[in-house]
């Protein structure tokens, strides 16, 4: 998936990934059957243990142009969103199993809309991952 060379992803298999945590989520409400968290929830543990996310290993198909050619995204920070996404993916689903709805929706829409938000242009991921870069900085040099 990655441009091994210098650790990048194509960005329409981020964007590709984000479609499906949104999409997922709101099929889950609007049909009520949570295992379609799942799908989201299994390809981002396997992008993040095994480097290997199945969403975004079909994406790939579809690509029309060598990775290159397309605007890349920073592997590492994709990681750190993609591990915030399974963490509140897991939290949602849980959840949903046990009967807690009040915490299913909280996750699954703070999840479903960070997704949302990074495909029309703003990481909220990133956003994180940058500020805790800046306080470990600044705690460095104390």
């Amino acid at each position: 998936m990655a441009n091994s060379k210098n650790g990048t992803i194509p960005q329409p298999l981020v964007k590709t990934n984000q479609w499906t945590i949104v999409l997922s989520v709101l099929l889950t409400w609007l049909t009520g059957q949570y295992w379609i968290l799942l799908i989201p929830l299994i390809s981002g543990l396997g992008g993040i243990l095994f480097d290997f996310n199945p969403i975004m290993r079909i994406a790939k198909n579809f690509l029309k142009k060598e990775f290159t050619a397309y605007h890349q995204e920073d592997k590492s920070q994709q990681n750190f969103n993609q591990i915030i996404a399974v963490f509140c993916l897991t939290i949602a689903f849980i959840s949903a199993l046990v009967g807690w709805t009040i915490l299913f929706l909280v996750f699954s829409i703070m999840v479903a809309l960070a997704a949302f938000i990074a495909i029309n242009g703003f990481c909220i991921g990133c956003f994180i991952h940058f500020q805790w870069n800046q306080y470990k900085y600044r705690r460095s040099q104390r």
